[in-house]
């Protein structure tokens, strides 16, 4: 068991009730695409832990709060909206609602299958005047129809005998009611009613509903339509309200037969469209989904999926619990791009309400290295959105008194919504991380139109915020001063190595780019002059070293900085930011998430293998891990020198975040970077895999307890495998032109099959958690 999760490699199957988990388990079968999201609740919903249908990018506004407001704090907030719930379907047995809370549930259990993309259940259940049923259901979000999702719900009387009259009533439901799980009034009163009808209609077995959010402007429409096969003796009526539209079934069904219902549901919403325009739309989207019917559905769904899991796949052989983790952790991730189309990947994907269904760094870093190598094209749509946003985060930038795109620290439409400045404005390396899944992405996939469409106005703009906020010290070089790096317990600092060796890197890419596409750059103004700028700039950038310690500085003066007691902290008063003032964790050396260790990582070419080492053991005993972005990065930098059984525990730790609830806040969504995470930690870790300079190269190398891992990449439209034994490396072209790569340093030519000797790992002093952080699979009661 996983923590109430049947092991198996390809499914999650839940197999009892656990009410008190519903939060926890409608977010691990969550479905999604990008565009739509329906959180794996009951077909009945109720009991429901957390109800949740989401259109990515579509939110509702609310103020700010502020004790005291400044000159360029944000105004307006974003919250995700609970939009219009077509996943309800109510049964009635004889009159008696199939509620699991009551009757007897003599079997059930929940599957979530990877590679049909399908999220089954079977219940049995005996309501509480003895009539029993068996309902079956299966769900889909289509990957293939972009604006559709689809339930196919089965009832069958298991009765000894007779007849068992049953009544379903299919629901669009607007508006439904949710207990607010924010501290904050202005969210929760945003929430509250959040939709305003303006159109409904209801015919035969199709009904839609047209809404509009009161703040924001938005518009949404929802549509469902319905197929019923019965025997005979067949009712049905359908009727609508501004926020519910009901299709109500009944028939006398005897025992060997069943009542079969296949739901078609149709999602849309615009910041322009009109109502009969966002109705036509979905409607649209329903007569495509009638015309390919549930089997086709289901077969495009399949098709979809084989093709990913031939490009995406990792194996792991030595550990079961890993394997089925890491699969999920993939699943999820392609669910929150596949379909975005211009759109965010917001933290959470489309799973839940967390972080107010925001958009963070963790897209760019962690999130988009998976996609660039999996499912290029979602990558890019994710990139596509953020170029589509560079006039607001210009506008941000000029509030700011610079130059060039200041990029959000967190957003749903592109405006900055962080109303607490130290972790949000200052963390300006948002826009370094974005150049740089530009460049990777470009680099992966040879792009030239997206390169010159968009991906040069990115490099340009993002270098250009670079060159205005740093500035030339005759003694210390260029220096970028009074800016947080993505460790959240160390704010407004001078000289964040990650952030002057991403920033470095943006502008020698923004110089690349200006060269590639020269009537671009010139069309954005960009002078020779300004290349000089950039150059000298990212030739001059200042990285601060401790030489006494022998370590960089993770900030300038951090190694000076008094030591966290992590003896005298309990384990209870972690995360320590729900226990201990900023004030007091911005002084100290205790770091909440991989920092200096993530530029280890991407700019891995700016640092010698001693340094690494160094480095990685001093900030392993400072580094508490209260941030789920931090395990995955830690498992890169462990293997790399040589910790191997450490990057294995890492790993883990990332992969089985939301599956085993480590952090205890699943309820709200996955940990789309944690799980993104996972995946970089075998790739990158396990693999040594680095594209530094648009290079591909393998390092790769187990730890004690794995037999065999590998894992599959595309590259510049090829698509390869590596495994990794005890030993030895295989490395295999899939399909397309052969790849060129480096293994431990040596160049290789990947055409055919390749097996090559590993070298054995570098040797260090193991490194040291702090007390009670170390890393760690289960909660530390054993169970999840």
């Amino acid at each position: 068991m996983s923590g109430g999760f049947d092991l198996d490699p390809w499914r999650l199957r839940w197999s009892d009730l656990a009410l008190d988990q519903l939060h926890r388990t409608e977010s691990v079968f969550a479905l999604a695409n990008g565009h739509i999201g329906l959180r794996g609740s009951l077909d009945e919903g109720e009991p429901v832990g957390l109800p949740g249908t989401y259109l990515n990018g579509f939110y509702e506004e609310h103020a700010l709060p502020y004790a005291e407001i400044g000159y360029g704090y944000p105004e307006a907030g974003q919250t995700v909206v609970n939009v219009t719930d077509g996943k309800i379907i109510r049964l009635l047995v004889e009159d008696e609602p199939l509620d699991l809370r009551y009757g007897r549930a003599l079997h059930h259990h929940r599957t979530l299958d990877l590679r049909t993309g399908i999220l089954s259940r079977v219940t049995e259940w005996e309501s509480p005047t003895g009539k029993r049923v068996r309902v079956s259901s299966q769900r889909i979000v289509s990957l293939t129809q972009r604006a559709v999702a689809a339930i196919h719900y089965v009832v069958e009387p298991i009765d000894e005998s007779g007849q068992t009259q049953l009544v379903v009533q299919s629901d669009l439901l607007a508006n439904e009611p949710i207990e607010s799980r924010t501290r904050d009034p202005r969210v929760a009163l945003a929430l509250k009613s959040p939709l305003e009808g303006e159109f409904q209609r209801a015919e035969g077995t199709r009904a839609v509903l047209v809404h509009r959010t009161r703040q924001s402007g938005l518009r949404v429409a929802a549509a469902m339509d319905h197929e019923i096969e019965v025997r005979d003796g067949l009712r049905t009526d359908i009727t609508v309200e501004d926020d519910l539209a009901r299709l109500t079934v009944a028939a006398d069904v005897p025992v060997g037969e069943a009542l079969r219902l296949t739901k078609f549901l149709g999602y849309g919403w615009s910041s322009t469209r009109s109502a009969p325009a966002l109705r036509a739309q979905v409607e649209a989207a329903l007569a495509g989904a009638r015309q390919t019917g549930w089997d086709g559905l289901l077969a495009e769904q399949r098709a979809y999926l084989d093709d990913f899991w031939e490009a995406a796949d990792v194996e792991i052989d030595g550990d079961d619990e890993l394997q089925q983790a890491l699969r999920l952790g993939l699943f999820h991730i392609l669910q929150a791009g596949a379909r975005g189309e211009s759109r965010a990947i917001p933290g959470k994907g489309l799973t839940g309400p967390g972080y107010d269904g925001h958009a963070f760094w963790d897209t760019e870093t962690f999130v988009l290295p998976v996609l660039t190598y999996t499912v290029p094209e979602a990558a890019r749509d994710a990139l596509s959105w953020r170029h589509g946003t560079i006039p607001l985060a210009q506008a941000r930038a000029r509030v700011l008194g610079k130059t060039g795109a200041a990029f959000p620290w967190r957003s749903i439409n592109g405006q900055e919504c962080s109303a607490y400045w130290p972790a949000g404005t200052a963390a300006f390396h948002v826009s370094a991380d974005i150049a740089d899944a530009v460049a990777r992405y470009y680099a992966a996939t040879l792009d030239a139109d997206f390169d010159a469409e968009q991906g040069t106005e990115l490099l340009v703009e993002t270098a250009r915020l670079w060159a205005s906020l740093g500035h030339h010290d005759p003694h210390d070089g260029f220096r970028i001063d009074g800016v947080t790096g993505p460790d959240e317990y160390t704010a407004v600092v001078d000289n964040n190595v990650y952030t002057n060796l991403m920033a470095q890197k943006n502008m020698l890419e923004a110089i690349k780019a200006a060269e590639r596409n020269p009537s671009v750059a010139a069309h954005l103004g960009v002078t020779p002059e300004e290349i000089e700028t950039w150059r000298t700039a990212a030739n001059r950038m200042r990285i601060p070293f401790d030489d006494m310690l022998g370590v960089h500085q993770q900030a300038e003066g951090f190694t000076s900085h008094e030591e966290w007691d992590f003896e005298g902290t309990p384990g209870k008063h972690y995360p320590l930011l729900l226990n201990y003032p900023y004030f007091d964790l911005y002084r100290k050396q205790v770091v909440k998430q991989a920092d200096l260790v993530l530029a280890m990582h991407l700019r891995g070419d700016a640092f010698t293998p001693e340094q690494k080492a160094r480095n990685f053991a001093y900030y392993e005993a400072r580094t508490v891990r209260d941030s789920s972005l931090s395990a995955g990065t830690q498992a890169v930098l462990a293997a790399e020198c040589g910790h191997l059984d450490l990057a294995h525990a890492y790993l883990a730790e990332a992969a089985l975040t939301d599956l085993n609830d480590l952090h205890d806040n699943v309820g709200n969504g996955l940990h789309m970077a944690s799980l993104a995470g996972a995946w970089q930690a075998v790739v990158a870790g396990l693999g040594g895999m680095r594209d530094h300079d648009g290079q591909l190269s393998f390092a790769p190398r187990l730890p004690s307890a794995l037999a065999r891992v590998a894992f599959r990449m595309c590259f510049q439209g090829s698509r390869i495998q590596v495994e990794i034994t005890q030993g030895s490396a295989v490395y295999r072209l899939v399909s397309g032109k052969p790849v060129d790569v480096a293994h431990h340093g040596e160049p290789v030519r990947i055409e055919g099959e390749v097996a090559l000797d590993i070298p054995a790992p570098p040797s260090h002093p193991a490194p040291s958690a702090p007390k009670g952080r170390e890393p760690r699979r289960r909660t530390k009661a054993g169970g999840s």
